[in-house]
């Protein structure tokens, strides 16, 4: 399982149907926070996705409307009897604004908190994926973030083991983890019986900020491209001037890296009705959805 819920997708000032910025990822069970604006922990309860098994948020930048949910999540988390480490990734020289802020509350955190600085190129390696940080250009020191799973072993051949004389069973597991057996007349190897090594899925989330070389090739071939879409492109001099990206540039960069979906967030309050937002990007990529709080889409798996 790969679960995307959008916790809050607003600009810099919330609305009554927007919060500020909070992106998590359910994988396989894991949940992964990518930015934490105010409220994010209540909204978490109302998407009714737990909090115990957060292991790690992710920061992009220090904007208040990204980072002023840690507190609050923290003490609810330290309330509820966390004892498991907390990990947060924040971009250079932010490490001391985050500790503050994880140490406001009544009590002190009943678990370990642990601030980690990253730089573009800076990769968060765990068994089954990465998390890598990419340069974006905001009007403040900021990074985004692609999770990419490590390649699948490729799909297992039952008749050809069979037929090669390995009986149904353990053996065929010890195959699949890529160990040699021993058959009448010989061995029998993984490569024998597995087909070529499948993609793992990459989700890319932008934070603020303009359009970057380095997102674009980050996103190239992702199954999702979750970018800052703050203002439609009437008013890309506002987005210039802001360091944001219209939906159009947005648009722009998910074609020419041709992502499988696009999701448009960060949305300004000027938008009540996000259709034109929605509608500026589909004048060059059609798929493409602008995010709402609570919305989940579910990532499958590709078998090539």
């Amino acid at each position: 399982m790969l679960r995307i819920i959008f916790l809050g997708t607003g600009g810099s000032l919330p609305t009554p149907h927007r919060n500020p910025s909070a992106v998590l990822i359910n994988r396989e069970g894991e949940l992964l926070l990518f930015d934490c604006g105010e409220g994010t922990q209540r909204q978490m309860m109302r998407a009714k996705t737990g909090m115990m098994k957060l292991s790690s948020i992710f920061i992009t930048h220090l904007h208040a409307d990204h980072i002023l949910g840690i507190p609050g999540l923290i003490q609810t988390m330290s309330f509820h009897g966390r004892e498991e480490p907390l990990f947060i990734y924040v971009p250079e020289r932010s490490e001391e604004q985050i500790a503050y802020l994880t140490q406001i509350g009544y009590t002190r955190p009943g678990f370990e908190v642990r601030i980690t600085e990253l730089s573009p190129g800076d990769v968060v390696e765990r068994d089954e994926y990465d998390v890598i940080a990419i340069r974006t250009e905001h009007n403040i020191p900021s990074i985004g973030y692609a999770l990419s799973e490590h390649q699948r072993i490729g799909r297992f051949n039952r008749e050809r083991a069979i037929e090669l004389g390995v009986l149904p069973g353990p053996l065929f597991s010890r195959l699949q983890h890529g160990e040699s057996i021993a058959v009448d007349g010989g061995m029998v190897h993984p490569d024998d019986v597995l087909g070529s090594p499948r993609p793992g899925r990459c989700v890319v989330y932008t934070g603020d900020t303009r359009p970057t070389d380095e997102v674009l090739e980050a996103s190239r071939g992702a199954d999702l491209l979750i970018h800052d879409s703050s203002l439609t492109h009437d008013l890309i001099d506002w987005a210039h001037e802001t360091m944001h990206s219209t939906a159009q540039e947005a648009a722009l960069l998910a074609k020419e890296a041709e992502v499988r979906e696009l999701v448009l967030t960060h949305i300004s309050s000027r938008y009540a009705d996000p259709t034109p937002i929605l509608e500026d990007a589909e004048k060059v990529f059609d798929r493409v959805r602008v995010a709402r709080d609570l919305l989940e889409i579910e990532i499958p798996y590709r078998d090539s």
